[in-house]
């Protein structure tokens, strides 16, 4: 009895958030319900969303001079955005290694050596273009 209670306490204090999504997407999504054993595709979307939310705050407590790893994977036709991007911040990088991954893909590697909100400022440029398919940053 209780666990239903705690259940239904849950499901009072959830709110509907409606979102659209490509084919390849939602098609992942389900790849990953099934492969996990997620009970339905807001579990996902709910455990993609924590995961987010456990990087941002781990970044925002980012201080001081810092080394880290930036990978960037995006479409070939998205090389000038990233182009662009770089050149803002070509103070804190030390190296890019810019590689062909298959068909029309690219991956992007940064090592950057800065102020930790330089390097945040860097990474939500990249995070926040929706010509950008993958970011992540792996500090030192």
């Amino acid at each position: 009895m209780a666990m239903f209670i705690k259940m239904l306490l849950i499901l009072l204090v959830m709110v509907v958030v409606s979102i659209s999504l490509n084919d390849e997407i939602l098609q992942e999504i389900d790849r990953i319900q099934h492969e996990f054993g997620f009970s339905g595709r807001s579990e996902v979307i709910r455990a993609g969303a924590r995961s987010l939310i456990l990087e941002s705050r781990e970044n925002q407590q980012l201080t001081g001079s810092i080394n880290a790893v930036l990978l960037i994977v995006h479409a070939h036709d998205a090389e000038s955005i990233v182009s662009d991007i770089k050149h803002l911040f070509e103070d804190i990088m030390k190296t890019q290694i810019h590689s062909h991954l298959r068909e029309n893909t690219c991956l992007d590697i940064f090592v950057l050596d800065g102020d930790a909100a330089h390097i945040k400022s860097m990474v939500r440029k990249f995070q926040t273009n929706r010509k950008i398919d993958y970011v992540k940053l792996i500090v030192a």
